[in-house]
């Protein structure tokens, strides 16, 4: 199961980096998506690295957000700037084993707890 880290309250406009790390799973072998949820709605897509580097992004959130992996450290982060109040919910960490190449939520386990990110002035 992966562990993400690092949410907490910022205002719009600033900056964020999560976590995400897996305790007994080598996270370079696979594709990693970050998800997100927000109170009512359904977890979406945000962002997913393969094991090779390739990034994919949501349109909500191109040029804002950046995607990366640690290899050495067994973790994938993900760098939100320009935070906004919609950005705002509980992002999770998952692993695409098929690489399916998408951000479909169903192709995609080994979730966390998630970690809270809450934008508001």
């Amino acid at each position: 199961q992966f562990v993400e880290s690092g949410g907490g309250w910022v205002q719009p406009g600033g900056s964020l980096r999560v976590s995400c790390a897996a305790p007994g799973f080598r996270l370079e072998y696979y594709a990693i998506g970050w998800f997100r949820q927000a109170p009512g709605k359904e977890r979406e897509g945000v962002s997913r690295i393969s094991s090779g580097g390739n990034t994919l992004y949501a349109d909500s959130v191109k040029g804002r957000f950046t995607i990366s992996r640690d290899n050495a450290k067994n973790t994938v982060y993900l760098q939100m700037n320009n935070l906004q109040p919609e950005d705002t919910g509980r992002y999770f960490c998952g692993a695409d084993r098929l690489d399916y190449g998408k951000l479909n939520l169903y192709e995609y386990d080994y979730w966390g707890q998630g970690t809270q990110l809450t934008v508001s002035s």
